[in-house]
């Protein structure tokens, strides 16, 4: 039996997406977990899988069409087999109106500009556009001709340059190249003036015996201001960051740790791993993260409105990705789970994705916390603003080598910072301090997390 294929919903706030480009034309076979179609969201260019086997038998929008959530795009049946589906209600960017011909009109009877009415810019005349022909009784706009530099002073027939005896002393003492002095003394002599006006300029004096090089003259750069139109990416970080700052409450938590194990044990097994496999710290971090998410349920929930908080059974960690004209947040599912060396491979993989623009609906949905980290950025501290509906967010700084004072003694050591941001609705200043100690205690005991 035929079955019909809808958008999908990719997001809590999702309300149509794309269809940029469909994968599987009408006649083809496809298999369950195949990518029909790609879809353009708010967030990033997701490849949708079909979810039965069959023939697609019917394209029922076309590529370009933005459509609502859940309304039929194409239907995948057996050969053969007859389908009635009504097309999707599609949407398509609106143009700009032609103009009545009577507006046309009217805009070519418009007299055309005086040439003294045309504006000016850096003080040069503009000219009138050729379809516009200033009348014959505007008096011309003189243009100012370049006034040509003075060429510099030319040795005379035994290799000296024409200059009084004082310009003379002047230039020596000041080393200054007499060849490269315009003079405006009787025949071009040199004078003392001259000389003055060469070492006020700074353009002719010598270094070491050798003329210098004319100053470059400086030419002004234009920096006009430029309005641009946001992206749809863009567009959704700013609708949900306001939303997040100005309807929930947040409070911040920092905590400094001791990162001196991570880095010694990462270094010690990324000398088995191959290139292509090597572990991050940030690996570590969302490892540590999804352990201690563990014992605080309140900081893997969700607000839900109406009094309510969702606390989810599962702990998916997402992590943030700076992608093109955004960020976007990719997810590692049972994150608490999984050994470091799979949620580093399923980083990468999803990462790459992301910075391609092609993600899977799983590969961005459902994380219930999340981790920005911008340590690779040399970022001391910062704080995140909490991705609704989520409780919790981690931001993180870089792990850095520093003076540390341990046992009244001054050694060098390896610091990180982190703070926590958290919804006040749904937990306390003590539950976020409490999850970052017990943080500590993994990241400052490493291999608890190998086993």
């Amino acid at each position: 039996m035929a079955e019909t294929i809808n958008m999908p919903k990719l997001g809590f706030d999702m309300a149509e997406g794309t269809l940029i480009r469909w994968v599987k034309q009408v006649g083809e076979n496809i298999n369950k977990g195949d990518v029909l179609a790609e879809i353009e969201t708010d967030k990033a260019t997701v490849e949708v899988e079909s979810p039965a086997s069959g023939v697609v038998l019917q394209h029922i929008v076309d590529q370009g069409s933005v459509v609502p959530v859940n309304a039929p795009i194409a239907v995948v049946g057996n050969q053969g087999e007859k389908v009635e589906t009504s097309a999707a209600p599609q949407k398509t960017e609106s143009k700009p109106e032609e103009k009545k011909p009577e507006e046309k009109k009217e805009e070519a009877a418009q007299p055309a500009p005086k040439a003294e009415e045309i504006p000016t810019t850096n003080n040069r005349p503009q000219t009138a556009p050729a379809s516009q022909t200033p009348p014959t009784t505007a008096a011309p706009v003189a243009q100012s001709e370049p006034t040509p530099e003075p060429a510099p002073s030319k040795p005379e027939g035994d290799g000296h340059v024409k200059a009084s005896p004082l310009a003379k002393k002047i230039a020596r003492d000041n080393q200054v190249d007499l060849s490269r002095v315009q003079g405006t003394g009787p025949g071009g002599r040199v004078v003392r003036k001259d000389v003055e006006a060469a070492l006020s300029s700074g353009q002719t004096s010598k270094v070491e015996g050798r003329p210098s090089m004319p100053m470059p003259s400086v030419v002004p750069i234009s920096h006009e201001d430029e309005t641009t139109t946001q992206t749809k990416l863009r567009q959704a970080i700013a609708r949900r960051m306001i939303e997040s700052k100005t309807t929930v409450p947040h409070f911040y938590v920092t905590h400094e740790y001791k990162m001196d194990a991570v880095m010694a044990l990462r270094k010690q097994l990324n000398e088995y791993l191959p290139e292509n496999e090597k572990l991050s710290v940030n690996d570590f971090i969302v490892k540590a993260a999804a352990l201690t998410l563990r014992q605080f349920s309140n900081l893997n929930s969700s607000f839900a409105g109406n009094n309510q908080v969702l606390r989810h059974g599962a702990v998916n960690v997402g992590v943030a990705v700076a992608v093109e004209n955004g960020l976007l947040t990719v997810v590692t599912r049972d994150t608490d789970q999984k050994p470091i060396r799979q949620i580093s491979a399923d980083l990468k993989r999803m990462v790459a994705g992301a910075r391609e623009g092609k993600v899977k609906p799983d590969d961005i949905e459902g994380s219930t916390f999340s981790v920005s980290n911008l340590g690779m950025y040399d970022v001391e501290n910062f704080i995140a603003i909490l991705n609704p509906p989520e409780a919790a967010i981690l931001a993180v700084g870089s792990a850095r080598e520093v003076p540390v004072v341990e046992n009244g003694d001054i050694k060098i050591g390896w610091r990180m910072k982190a703070t926590i941001s958290v919804d006040h609705r749904v937990s306390d200043g003590a539950e976020a301090a409490q999850f970052m100690q017990k943080l500590a205690e993994f990241l400052e005991n490493p291999v608890r997390m190998l086993v």
